[in-house]
């Protein structure tokens, strides 16, 4: 991200990997410090375990122009390090290690909801989702009133494969209570999918 100008990890891609597997985001470059925090601060090392993503050295941004508050908010002391100033940058995206230490994002903190007693990676659901021979793109939202995950996804594949292929890949309180078809994904100035916008979308 730019706020970190703009590389911290690397990873060699040296074989195949499945459209539903996660690919890792690897490890940190020289100079540059990339671990996990979880919910009270405390560093996250076991595989598996999930934390937020904070990174710190020397390729950080001094902050945001001309926004103290938000600079504040995220650019802000490492909580490990009570002996001397140590600025680190949380980015408000999710991971976990993998079984050899590499890095892999999850998802943002944004899409982590509770459904059904459970913790739930919206992004978790969007993977399994575009495993789905036919599904180009998918994106999943939360209706808090109604308690109710939504699936969105562009591509040729019937929302009944869709479903019954997530039936079969994802714990049922993780299967979305409604998927919709749509032509294409909305999307904001920043490229990105515009998850506002997507009740706004006709099914096709």
């Amino acid at each position: 991200p730019t706020e970190i100008t703009c590389n911290c990890t690397y990873h060699i891609l040296d074989r195949e990997y499945e459209k539903d597997e996660l690919i890792p985001a690897g490890i940190p470059f020289a100079n540059e410090k990339v671990f996990l925090l979880d919910e009270r601060d405390r560093l996250v090392t076991e595989p598996g375990e999930e934390g937020e993503i904070c990174v710190g050295g020397t390729c950080l941004a001094i902050g945001y122009y001309r926004d103290r508050e938000r600079t504040e908010q995220v650019f802000v002391q490492n909580p490990l390090n009570d002996r001397y100033h140590e600025r680190i940058y949380r980015t408000g995206d999710l991971g976990k290690y993998d079984e050899e230490g590499r890095l892999i994002y999850t998802s943002r903190k944004d899409f982590q909801i509770k459904h059904m007693g459970q913790r739930i990676e919206l992004g978790e659901i969007e993977v399994a989702a575009m495993s789905v021979t036919g599904v180009s793109r998918a994106c999943c939202t939360y209706d808090h009133k109604k308690k109710k995950i939504l699936l969105y996804y562009t591509g040729e594949a019937g929302k009944e494969r869709v479903t019954k292929v997530l039936q079969q890949k994802l714990p049922q309180y993780m299967v979305p209570g409604k998927t919709t078809r749509i032509a294409e994904m909305p999307m904001n100035k920043n490229g990105k999918i515009d998850r506002g916008r997507l009740e706004e979308c006709a099914p096709v």
